[in-house]
Parts: structure tokens; sequence; C-alpha cells
């Protein structure tokens, strides 16, 4: 890359880097994971700079999932130290959701961009609609499923998750929660979900085939590597002040109102997929 297109990059590195803040704050601030925030906000950008194409969500979803692998492993450690992961639970449900991940690369790599913006958009709002109207008592079973019911419970998200670039707080933890694992738990547990979601696909998106003049700057496969690594940076920069100001105030009402935020971004790209 020339200086000429280095100094047109920069504004585009400027919002990621923005982006990245965010990302960070409000995953120490609400618990929520990056890609329910990253993979929305790397489209309308990515988009806004004219890399608008049938494989732009693939980008989004392979850059968000690269930077799970790494706060994952963050989450999983600073919950291990706390003694909250359930690891039986972890060690039963990882093969089956790393399985659901890898079809859920194939999957992603054969589906156009409107129709991952459509599934994004469609399960958005599902999980916008738990974050703000769900209830700690509401049960679907007693315990978490077990034998082939948790193999297939396993893989499908597994599978979705990939198919939404999320890791494992925004599906593990709803599920988990409604089959009477305690929220602490859940939540610690689902940091190991991520890790078992992103560790095998975020490689997987690496050798997807992308058009090249279709692509953000220095993007390997499905992978954006200057996404990747400044939200990384500022994540574990501003993922600890999200956590000051969770315990300096009620995170429940932000909550609610980054619920209906998510509705409307989700709502928006839904809206656009089924307008093309």
């Amino acid at each position: 890359m020339n200086m000429t297109n280095l100094i047109d990059a920069l504004p585009l590195l400027l919002f990621i880097i923005a982006i990245g803040a965010i990302a960070g704050v409000l995953a120490g601030l609400l618990g929520v994971g990056g890609g329910i925030v990253l993979v929305p906000a790397f489209f309308f950008l990515f988009e806004q700079f004219g890399y608008a194409s049938d494989q732009l969500m693939q980008i989004c979803l392979g850059t968000s999932l690269a930077t799970i692998i790494v706060t994952s492993i963050r989450s999983v450690q600073s919950h291990h130290k706390k003694g909250a992961v359930d690891w039986q639970l972890l060690r039963q449900w990882a093969p089956g959701i790393a399985i659901g991940a890898v079809i859920g690369v194939f999957a992603a790599a054969q589906l156009r961009s409107v129709y991952l913006q459509a599934i994004f958009g469609s399960l958005g709002v599902v999980i916008a609609f738990y974050m703000a109207f769900g209830k700690a008592q509401w049960r679907l079973k007693e315990e978490m499923p077990k034998g082939a019911m948790g193999t297939i419970s396993s893989s499908v998200i597994g599978f979705t998750s990939v198919l939404m670039g999320i890791g494992g707080g925004s599906l593990g933890v709803p599920f988990m929660s409604l089959c009477n694992v305690v929220m602490h738990r859940a939540v610690a547990t689902a940091a190991g979900f991520g890790l078992a979601i992103a560790l095998p696909s975020a490689p997987a998106f690496l050798l997807i085939s992308i058009n090249a003049e279709n692509s953000p700057p220095f993007t390997v496969g499905a992978v954006n590597f200057p996404a990747f690594f400044i939200v990384i940076c500022m994540t574990l920069i501003t993922t600890p002040l999200g956590v000051k100001l969770a315990h300096a105030m009620d995170p429940k009402p932000l909550k609610k109102v980054f619920a209906l935020f998510l509705a409307l971004v989700a709502v928006n790209m839904l809206v656009k997929a089924l307008s093309l």
C-alpha cells in the first residue's frame, strides 16, 4: 500500500479504533459479547467506505471471530481465578460447539452477504428481546441437556454463533440460564463456549476466497487484520473501564437501552436484506 492509499485508509482506521473502544466498554459494563457489537459495526463501516459486496458479511464474521479468540482466553482466565467456570460442562459441550462452528464456516462461505444479514438481523432481534424482557426464573429444563440432545444443542449453538460472528455469551448465557444454570456460572462458562466457537472457525475463515477488489486493505481470506489488531488492543484497554463503571452504577437500565439499540440495528440490517 502506497502513502496515498495509507492516507485514504486513515479515517477507516480511526473509526475501527472507536468501534473497538466502545465494544470493550460495553463488554465490561453490560457483559455482552464483542461480536454482537462488532459485526454490525464492521458491516456498516466497511459499507460506507465503499467495500460493499456479496462477501462483506463473511469479512465481518471472520474478523469478529478472530478477536473472540483473544478476548475469550482472557475472559476464561479471569473467571477461572474466581472459580466460576463449570469445567465439566465445558468439556462436555466444547466438542459439539466446535463441530457446529466448523459446519457454520462452510455454510457462511456459501451464503451471499444478504442472507447472512438476514440471519444476523432475525436472531439479533430475538437476543435483544431476551436482554430487555428475559426473567431469571424462565425455564426450558431443570438441567443442561445430556447425551444426544446435548450434542445437538451444543452443535446448534456453535453453528448459529458462527453465522452471526459472535462468541458464547449472546446465545450460551440465555440457554444455560433457561436450563437452570446460575447466572454467574453461565457467564463464566460461556466465555469458554466462545473459545470453542472461535478457535476452529476463525482460522477456517482465513481460507475463504474473497475478491480482493471488494476487500478492505490487508484482508487475508475473510479476516481483516488491521481491524483485528486494533479492536484487540482497544478492548484490552477499555474493558476494565467498563467493569469499573458496572461497579459504580446500576447497569440494568443501560442493558435495556442497549437491547433497544441492538433491536434497531438488527431490524435495520434485516430490512436492508429483505429489500435487496
